[in-house]
């Protein structure tokens, strides 16, 4: 068996077949992971933030936050490889590094890295801005330089802002960088899950999100066209959120309204106070001094 986190992802993607790794956000979500027959878990950004912290993706979890939370996971996950999300990098290609050499020290198999500015947005949320595929590379460039084990994941959110062919356009981009898996984030359909499979020479990440703007798709199809990671951010919080609230219901509380899919989510932890700041305070960061 390979002794290294990266090494045992690494066999798992040479496999050539589909990895499903669930989300997970604390020592319970990944005990359960570890003792139900998966071969790897996904540490979500969205799920540390909703149930770590009560806070919405919208970027306000730190790098030393997330990586206290990948120490936690990976000891409950033993020998799974844990795929982290990293966000941004947290900030510029110096930081990109530092957020490398502290998620290894953690022990996680792979680091995700996304080309949204700061701060970054859930990608299923809309209005989410982008840096240059040219400074993305320099992250990722960064980020391959300070690696020892783990596998770079290249994540472009080009799809919302700027549609499918300009995301199809930054995948196969970061793949000729050396990202070890790229993942187009968010398509909206069918015919673009199998156009990003067909198009993009790499082994593939997919983001199966419950009520987002990706249309849920079986295991067996998304192996089919070759695929070879598939994650599940909400596959035990939205259970959690759902049944909590009901639990809550039965004791006299009253359940909050709140819109379907992510948005609805992320409502519950306070979207619209701090949508309202940072948009308060949008047009002066905005201004070169």
């Amino acid at each position: 068996m390979p002794t290294t986190p990266g090494a045992r992802l690494r066999t798992l993607i040479g496999q050539h077949q589909l990895t499903v790794a669930p989300g997970v956000l604390d020592g319970l979500s990944a005990s359960l992971v570890a003792r139900t027959g998966f071969n790897a878990a996904y540490l979500t950004g969205a799920g540390v933030a909703v149930a770590g912290f009560g806070l919405p993706d919208i970027g306000l979890l730190t790098q030393s936050e997330m990586t206290d939370r990948a120490h936690v996971v990976v000891d409950a996950l033993g020998d799974l490889p844990l795929i982290a999300d990293a966000d941004t990098g947290y900030g510029a290609p110096m930081n990109v590094v530092r957020t490398v050499r502290a998620y290894e020290r953690a022990g996680v198999a792979a680091i995700q890295l996304e080309d949204q500015a700061f701060p970054k947005k859930c990608g299923h949320l809309p209005a989410k801005e982008l840096i240059s595929a040219d400074a993305f590379t320099d992250k990722l460039d960064a980020a391959l330089q300070a690696r020892t084990d783990a596998l770079i994941v290249a994540r472009t959110d080009a799809r919302g802002p700027l549609g499918i062919e300009a995301a199809v356009e930054r995948a196969h981009r970061y793949a000729a960088a050396g990202a070890d898996v790229v993942f187009v984030e968010a398509p909206e359909s069918v015919d673009e899950i199998e156009r990003i499979a067909a198009s993009v020479e790499a082994p593939l990440l997919i983001n199966m999100v419950q009520g987002g703007l990706t249309p849920d798709t079986a295991s067996e199809r998304l192996a089919a066209l070759g695929y070879r990671i598939a994650i599940h951010p909400g596959a035990l919080l939205a259970p959690y959120v759902q049944h909590g609230l009901r639990a809550l219901a039965r004791l006299g509380g009253t359940a909050p309204e709140a819109a379907a899919g992510p948005e609805g989510l992320f409502e519950l932890v306070g979207l619209r106070e701090w949508s309202a700041i940072g948009e308060r305070y949008r047009d002066n960061a905005k201004e070169v001094s």
